[in-house]
Order: structure tokens, then C-alpha cells, then sequence
């Protein structure tokens, strides 16, 4: 059995207790930083604050803060107790807020201040609710005056690997959400697959420019770096600009980013004129990387983009290599202790190399199921323990693999997945709406948009800005159309399915 992440975060905070773990850099404030020994201190005192309020083994903790140290010390405070950490997007509105924390039964919710005034509309929604409190992140004694009161906790370190610690809403084709139980093991081994991987090393400086919220920014970013003993320069927004000339001032060493973002590095003002040749590693992930963008960014920055594919169940399954080809358009081969294959969806039977098919992933990183949906979790696995990704790929014979798409309709647009059901429900409750398909369109800047094709009722009359800005009251903005197009009739099959490859096609650019 591997060491647990929260064991060797405890062991890096004793062992290098003077060594900067992070830095809240703030374009508009003077710079936060924080030792391993502060980060143990902080950690220990907020776990106290929160047995004050009644959190024990197991009770779910809801977190919508924007990117802050607070969440940051929250998050772990909340998996050192044994308790189970649920990291929300600080831009969800009410009506989709509502379900996760209803869903997961949260005794606790933390809520930035900016949303406080959603707290009236939801507490008529969530009478199980222990508590909702309100940070203002923008003021760090606020916080510290909260935990001001309490000695550091003397609480162990988890022991039952097994127990899960953090809930991670994923969205199917159909249906809602579910919440993706991670376990301390599950987290464990993937960080010692990435730390192989990747060469994680105590000297690394990461520049950390992605939502914490995400797997992506807080599995593969921020826990990689805690638990490397490596320093990670917290960044709350991206600025193109503000990104290239940290990078080179603070001569970091590992930035992770998502198409989206390098594609803004690259057009950046003198891009080029930038010196990157200190980084060792640069990754991308949370999306397909263009050929065109991979070649870009060799031509810009004289570095090879090292991509990878994870998601919420596993967080990371395969990747490119830190040293070796880094394979134009795959996303390399499946990292330690992971399992990879490619099979038949409708079988399960292996196909052999060079066929496109199912991707399945299996290893200790895989996560235990979804929160209470035992029938969702039989139909993700197989009888013998594989995970059906929903993904299509395909593996050359030197082991690579080159993802295909999606075997349903999920969208991703600048990292971010969209589930087609999750947007159509919502313009269903428009009582001008009769039916609608909604479908991702491939765009350079974002990978794909969300697009939706409306069919309205008889005589009804509504425009493209009124539509969207009625699913902006319901949507978090990224799930929001960014196109609607109006039609008499979608293609259908024999079975009156809609045919949504065809709409696809029809409405490509």
C-alpha cells in the first residue's frame, strides 16, 4: 500500500516547515504566502473550527468559494477529519446549487459572500441543511478570525484508505448529475502514478491558473504539488500577459492549462519574445489539444506540450510521456497502475490494435461509484471492473492512444463539460419552447459551443438574446447557448430519435 496524499502532505508540513507550499498572488493585492509549517497550523486549526460545528467521519461539506486560500484550507481540513469534501463552481446559480447539496445531503456549506443573498432562496429548498456560512474571501482575517479561537486539532490521519473523502458532480447523457466518490486511495495512487509520471520534484514552482473547483486545477495541479513539497503561485484569474511574464519572473517550473488558455498564450502580444526554457513541464488536458495548436506552441515557445487524458471518475488515466514522443493528437499511453483498453461498446469484447472502439479504464484510482446511485454505477462498470469512459478511441501497437470522441453527445467547451439534457431541460421549462436538441459546434478558441436548435410552439415568438438570457437565470454562463437556431423539424430515425450527428453536420461551419 502506497503512502496516503493527506499522510505525505502531513510529512512534507513537518519535514519542510519553512519552505513556501503557496502563494495567492492577486493582481490587485500585495502576495499571500504560506509555509508547509503554516499550512499544518492553518489545516489543524480549521479542522478544530469544524468539529466545533458538529462535522464528523463521513458528513458531507459543500465549498462554493471562488479560488482562495480559505477553500483551499477548508478542502483539506474537510478530508482530514474523515469527512467528505464537495468543491461546488462559485458560478452555479440557485436552481442547480440547490440539487448538489440536496442531492449529496450536506450538513455544512460554505458560500462566498457575493452569493449570499441565494442563501434565502435556497434554505426554503434544503430544510436537511445544518448550516450555510458566509466568507468574504476578499478579507483573510475574516477567516482567520473564525479559527482564531481554536487549538490545532490532534485528529489522525485517516486510516481506511477506502473511505471516500471527496464528491465530484459528473453529468450523464441523461438523467442528473451524480456525485463521483473518490476515496483517499483513489487520490493516493494517482498522484503516485503522476508523480512517476511527471517527475514532481520539491524545487518545482507550478503556476496554478485553473478553477480549483475542477479535478483538473485541484487533483492534478494542487495536490500535486502539495504532495511533491513542491510551491504552487495561486493565480484567481487569467490574464495572458500577467500568465508569461510570471512564469519567466518567478522562473516556475510546471504549468497546466487547458486548450483554451494556451491558445491565449500563443496570441498574447510578442508571445515569442518571452524566455520559457527554465520549464521542464508543460501540460494540457480537460479537452482535446488542436494539431494546430500543439505545433503553434513548439513554434512560440520552443516546447512540446505534454497531453493527457483523465476525468472526474479517475482523475488521470493516460498520458504523454515527460520523456519521449509526445504524440501529435494522443493522449500517450495509460500511466502506473492504470489500466487501459479498447472493446466493443456493445459487447465488451477487446478489439484489437488500430480499431476504434470503447475506451475502458481500470486501477486503484478508479473512483468506488456514484453517491447513492447504485444503478448508474452497475451500468459504468463491467462485470469484471472495467469503467465504461462513454469515450471512443483507439491504440497503435506501440501502446498510444488517440481519442475519437464521444460515444453520446457531451459537449466540452474550454475544458468545461456540457451535457446536452442538463441545457434542453431548462429550455423546456420556456413556455414558448416546444421541443429543442442541443449540440456542441467545433470552434477554434473554445474546442466546441453549445448550440442549441429550437422547434417553438405554434405562433409563439421569442429571440435569440431573450432565449439565452432565460437560461442564464438557470444555467452556470458556460452551459449557457452561446447559438440558437430556430427550425420547423429535426432529422429523426425510424424510432423518432433525433438524429443528432445529422444536426451537427447540417450546422458545422
Amino acid at each position: 500500500m502506497i503512502n496516503s496524499f493527506l499522510a505525505t502532505l502531513h510529512q512534507n508540513c513537518e519535514r519542510l516547515p519553512n519552505k513556501t507550499a503557496l502563494i495567492f498572488s492577486d493582481a490587485h493585492t500585495p502576495d499571500h504566502s504560506v509555509t508547509y509549517g503554516d499550512l499544518e497550523t492553518t489545516i489543524g486549526k480549521t479542522m478544530a473550527y469544524l468539529q466545533s460545528l458538529g462535522v464528523e467521519a463521513g458528513d458531507r461539506v459543500a465549498v462554493q468559494l471562488p479560488k482562495s486560500l480559505e477553500f483551499v484550507y477548508l478542502h483539506l481540513a474537510i478530508m482530514r477529519l474523515g469527512a467528505i469534501s464537495l468543491p461546488l463552481n462559485p458560478g452555479y446559480p440557485p436552481q442547480e446549487l440547490a440539487y448538489f447539496i440536496h442531492d449529496a445531503e450536506a450538513k455544512l456549506f460554505f458560500v462566498d459572500q457575493s452569493l449570499s443573498a441565494d442563501l434565502a432562496l435556497l434554505s426554503a429548498q434544503l430544510p436537511a441543511l445544518h448550516t450555510a456560512i458566509v466568507l468574504d474571501v476578499t478579507k483573510t482575517v475574516v477567516f482567520d478570525r473564525l479559527i482564531a479561537p481554536f487549538d490545532p486539532a490532534a485528529t489522525p490521519i485517516p486510516a481506511v484508505l477506502d473511505d471516500t473523502c471527496l464528491m465530484i458532480y459528473t453529468s450523464g447523457t441523461t438523467g442528473r448529475p451524480k456525485g463521483a466518490q473518490l476515496t483517499h486511495s483513489n487520490l493516493s495512487y494517482n498522484l503516485d502514478a503522476l508523480h512517476q509520471a511527471w517527475g514532481w520534484q520539491e524545487s518545482d514552482i507550478i503556476l496554478h491558473v485553473l478553477p480549483i473547483f475542477h479535478a483538473h486545477g485541484l487533483l492534478v495541479a494542487l495536490h500535486g504539488a502539495l504532495n511533491a513539497g513542491a510551491t504552487a503561485i495561486l493565480h484567481p484569474h487569467f490574464d495572458a500577459t500577467r500568465t508569461l511574464e510570471t512564469l519567466v519572473a518567478r522562473r516556475c517550473t510546471v504549468f497546466m492549462a487547458v486548450p483554451t488558455i494556451h491558445r491565449k498564450l500563443v496570441d498574447a502580444p510578442d508571445a515569442a519574445a518571452y524566455d520559457l526554457s527554465h520549464m521542464r513541464l508543460l501540460t494540457s488536458g480537460s479537452d482535446r489539444l488542436p494539431d494546430s495548436l500543439f505545433k503553434r506552441y513548439q513554434a512560440t515557445f520552443g516546447h512540446t506540450l505534454l497531453e493527457r487524458y483523465g476525468m472526474s471518475e479517475t482523475n488521470m488515466n493516460i498520458s504523454n510521456p515527460l520523456h519521449g514522443e509526445r504524440r501529435v493528437g494522443s493522449v500517450g499511453k495509460p500511466l502506473p497502475y492504470v489500466e487501459a483498453r479498447i472493446v466493443d461498446p456493445a459487447t465488451d469484447t477487446p478489439l484489437p490494435d488500430d480499431t476504434v472502439g470503447a475506451v475502458q479504464i481500470r486501477g486503484p484510482h478508479v473512483c468506488k461509484g456514484y453517491w447513492r446511485q447504485p444503478e448508474k454505477t452497475a451500468e459504468a462498470f463491467t462485470a469484471d471492473g472495467w469503467l465504461r469512459t462513454g469515450d471512443m478511441g483507439v491504440r497503435s501497437a506501440d501502446g498510444y492512444f488517440t481519442l475519437k470522441g464521444r460515444s453520446k453527445d457531451l459537449i466540452i467547451s474550454g475544458g468545461y463539460n456540457i451535457y446536452p439534457p442538463e441545457v434542453e431541460l431548462v429550455l423546456a421549462q420556456h413556455p414558448a419552447v416546444s421541443t429543442s436538441a442541443v449540440i456542441g459546434i467545433p470552434n477554434d478558441m473554445w474546442g466546441e459551443t453549445v448550440t442549441a436548435v429550437v422547434i417553438l410552439y405554434p405562433a409563439a415568438a421569442i429571440t435569440e438574446a431573450e432565449l439565452q438570457a432565460f437560461c442564464a437565470t438557470k444555467l452556470i454562463k458556460y452551459k449557457v447557448p452561446r447559438h440558437i437556431i430556430f427550425t420547423d423539424a429535426f432529422p429523426r430515425n425510424a424510432l423518432g430519435k433525433v438524429q443528432k450527428a445529422l444536426l451537427r453536420q447540417q450546422y458545422a461551419p
